[in-house]
């Protein structure tokens, strides 16, 4: 029969059950006294147990079916008695995941049904245990929650009671009284409950009535009782039936033959000096342990005081267990005592003399736990890897954690052995969350080695490891970090381009994609073009290059920023700034600003012979553009007239005498001075200095006179001036021809037109003016002549803006010398030391 409820309240189920178990006690003994009285006492059992079980957690619930179900056969609707749908149980990974005995069940998810995976034999399940059943939990995740099955094995009649031997044979003096008992051989029924053994019956006879017993555990026991005393001469023996009957329905029985010898005069039995033995044994004890001893004595004397002690139970597992010296009734263990199968052993010990007396007394023998039993760890779910932006709390497994001891030797805690941001949390019995208890970082532990360890509370403590290997998973939370918040490097000037100038790298502590750098060249202007046309990035390596060549001269440096963005969803960046300093190269000669170099006047510096030592005679001024020390310039004398009479400054390029001047001095001194920069190489430039020594300037304008250059210079003037008064008349006299064509041919055309009956409109040319005259052309022409400044024959005046008296010759003139004061010329500017005029002729 198959009892089960369909309500998800857990105490209304075991209400039911415990109900229906009762109900059946009730009605099967409700007819006899003794039969009553235990029914009363299972009734408030039932009463006990109802109480203890009002704490059970909600999802609890229990199953009753019958053994030996085929296989397939409905246990139970689980989708319906929970509550559940069918989408919930597949959704939620619905599995048996723990339990004793789970290969007896199988769970279909997809119907939600528990149907019976193999048949069950409660007998060797259960053996004499009762009520028989086996539990196990079935789990949901996301959420995760637990329920509880219970499936209990009801009994069926299917063992028939047996006696281990087909007959029994006692020796029983005739002189035994009334009343005397001898302990009968126990029949062994597998069957439990009302199925088990019920009574022992004894086929009619005059000598022996049947008495029966019960164990504290319910185990029944019979004894044959003398009701009238045995004749040795009237029956020598007798021959009994015993049978044992069980509850089931039918009946079955199971049958012994019992032997009677009647033995001669002994008329006094064995008695045990304590009805019942108590003692202990530790679990585990060794073999041939010593656990107590059991004393019978008898008033006969002589062979008839002799007395043996035997186990009067049967059972083979007592007997591999224990093993008593018939002798002196001491008690030793034989096989193995395990405190998790059996907690308690309860032994009945018979004392027989030599004419056949017995007594019959109860070994009690309870075991005591010790800590034999580890914790059993068993993992239910595990994730990994795990994502390092997951929330503290986040679950990353569920195990179980059994111990089978008892007490404090069961009493289990869990911890982590390494230091590491993990805890574990207990919802529920025996069930333990691995939960995080920080934020996680893959760049600083990128995987964990977790062991969880189980520790009991025995003394000394068993404990068990179960590790794991947790992988953090990456998210793009880190952006590339530069080393350095500047970097600076140096270009030479004049580069080719396409050269690399330096490489920047960026880190990213993330991986994969999301460690992946590009460098992107951030938008700026220098100078008012963009810096893409002075740099570019490599955007895999992060190289930078020069796009083009550069100067020194018009670019110093170059500062831009770069940025490095990751590969992540959505990408990280940072930037930084990049400083590339132009180094100056000597590519630039120095340029002299004076004296002024010209192809025209001689322009000379005048030393009065009173000089003296050290004269300022003048002073030689050049620049380079270049910087550093390629600008740094040295003046040296490469060629003089007389090279005793000036030396030149080295470094601030000052011509001075360096002795007296005397009247036998040259008037005409040409000084040749040789400017370079320190560059490597160097490079440098040439100037030429005239020095005239005198100290009036008729003294000198014999020396710096030419008259065949005044006259060459005349002659080539003369010719231009005649070519081009030439050009000009040409020009004139063609656009007056051009311009008469004009006149008469419209004259013609207006004569015709005049003749003609048309109207006449007059018609004027677009520059035609009377305005200023009577002719079309314009009233001014305007030629405009230059020449080169190299020319020596420009109309060209030097000024210089010094107290230094300067000597100008200007071969266009008659032969007579200026002198150029100190003062401002009218056509000097206020900004230039030196000026070069131009005049220009314009021919009207």
């Amino acid at each position: 029969m198959n009892y089960h409820n369909f309500s998800r309240n857990p105490v209304q189920i075991n209400v039911n059950i415990i109900l229906s178990v009762f109900m059946m006690e009730w009605e099967t003994r409700k007819s006899r006294w003794m039969k009553w009285r235990f029914g009363c006492g299972r009734y408030l059992l039932g009463v006990v147990l109802l109480c203890s079980l009002c704490d059970f957690t909600t999802g609890h619930i229990r199953y009753s079916i019958p053994e030996e179900m085929k296989k397939g056969s409905l246990i139970g609707n689980l989708a319906q008695d929970l509550g559940l749908d069918l989408k919930r149980l597949r959704s939620g990974r619905a599995r048996i995941v723990s339990g004793e005995n789970v290969q007896y069940t199988e769970l279909k998810a997809d119907k939600g049904i528990l149907v019976v995976k193999e048949k069950i034999d409660r007998e060797q399940l259960c053996g004499d245990t009762t009520p028989c059943s086996f539990s196990f939990e079935m789990i949901l995740e996301n959420p995760m929650e637990l329920h509880q099955i219970t499936v209990e094995i009801i009994d069926i009649n299917d063992h028939s009671p047996r006696f281990e031997k087909d007959n029994i044979r006692f020796e029983i003096s005739e002189s035994a009284t009334t009343g005397a008992r001898f302990s009968l051989k126990s029949a062994e029924d597998a069957d439990v409950g009302v199925n088990g053994l019920r009574e022992y019956l004894l086929s009619e006879n005059e000598h022996f009535v049947i008495k029966q017993h019960s164990n504290a555990d319910g185990k029944k026991y019979a004894e044959m009782v003398l009701q009238k005393p045995l004749d040795r001469e009237t029956n020598p023996s007798l021959s009994l039936k015993l049978i044992a009957v069980d509850g089931g329905t039918p009946q079955k029985s199971g049958t012994v033959i019992i032997d009677v010898t009647v033995l001669d005069v002994n008329d006094n039995a064995p008695v045990f000096n304590q009805s019942v033995y108590k003692t202990t044994v530790i679990e585990n004890s060794a073999k041939e342990t010593y656990v107590t001893t059991v004393n019978a004595t008898d008033a006969d004397s002589g062979s008839n005081s002799m007395v043996s002690y035997y186990f009067s139970d049967d059972s083979r597992a007592l007997h591999d267990v224990f093993v008593m010296d018939e002798k002196t009734g001491a008690i030793y263990i034989k096989g193995d005592v395990d405190f998790e199968k059996d907690k308690k052993y309860e032994l009945r010990v018979d004392a027989k003399d030599q004419g056949g007396l017995t007594d019959s007394s109860k070994v009690i023998i309870e075991v005591t736990d010790v800590n034999d039993n580890a914790p059993v760890i068993s993992v239910m779910s595990f994730t990994s890897p795990v994502s390092e932006d997951s929330p503290p709390g986040t679950t990353i497994g569920i195990i179980n954690v059994k111990d089978l001891d008892s007490g404090d030797n069961g009493q289990v805690s869990c911890k982590i052995e390494q230091n590491a941001p993990f805890k574990i949390k207990s919802n529920l019995r025996n069930y333990y969350t691995l939960v995080t208890d920080s934020v996680l970082d893959r760049e600083i532990v990128s995987e964990y080695n977790i062991t969880v360890v189980a520790t009991d509370g025995g003394i000394p403590p068993l404990s068990a490891k179960k590790n794991f290997s947790l992988k953090v998973s990456d998210v793009n939370d880190n952006a590339p970090v530069f080393p350095q918040s500047l970097y600076s490097a140096f270009l030479p000037e004049n580069n080719s381009p396409g050269v690399s100038v330096l490489t920047l790298i960026a880190k990213d502590p993330d991986e994969n994609q999301n460690a992946r750098v590009s460098y992107i060249l951030e938008d700026s202007n220098i100078g008012g073009s963009p810096i893409s046309q002075y740099v570019s990035v490599n955007v895999e390596t992060g190289v930078i290059q020069a796009v083009r060549s550069f100067d020194y001269e018009q670019i110093k440096e170059l500062i831009f920023v770069v940025k490095a963005q990751d590969g992540g969803s959505p990408p990280l960046s940072s930037n930084v700034t990049v400083k590339i300093m132009i180094q100056d190269q000597n590519d630039n000669p120095p340029q002299v600003l004076y004296p002024v170099q010209t192809g025209g006047s001689v322009v000379a510096e005048m030393v009065p012979r009173s000089a003296e030592v050290g004269y300022l005679v003048t002073k030689v001024v050049a620049v380079d553009v270049d910087s550093g020390q390629n600008a740094w310039l040295s003046y040296k004398l490469q060629k003089s007239t007389d090279r005793a009479l000036f030396e030149v400054g080295l470094q601030n390029g000052e011509i001075r005498t360096i002795r007296q001047v005397t009247d036998k001095d040259a008037v005409k001194q040409r000084l040749t001075v040789i400017v370079e920069d320190n560059g490597q190489p160097s490079r440098s430039a040439t100037v030429i200095v005239n020095v005239a020594v005198a100290d009036s300037f008729p003294e000198v304008l014999s020396e710096f006179t030419d008259s065949t250059h005044d006259k060459e210079y005349n002659d080539n003037l003369t010719f231009y001036l005649v070519l081009a008064l030439a050009v000009v008349s040409f020009l004139f006299i063609t656009c007056l021809v051009v311009i008469i064509s004009v006149k008469i041919y419209r004259w013609r055309q207006s004569r015709i037109l005049y003749h003609s009956s048309l109207p006449v409109i007059p018609y004027y040319p677009p520059r035609y003016s009377d305005t200023l005259g009577t002719g079309t052309l314009q009233h001014v022409y305007n030629y405009e002549v230059c020449r080169t400044t190299d020319s020596r024959k420009s109309d060209c005046k030097f000024g210089r803006a010094a107290s230094q008296n300067v000597l100008v010759m200007d071969p266009s003139s008659t032969g007579t010398m200026q002198r150029m004061q100190g003062e401002k010329s009218i056509l000097d500017e206020p900004d230039s030391p030196l000026e070069v005029r131009c005049f220009r002729m314009c021919f009207m």
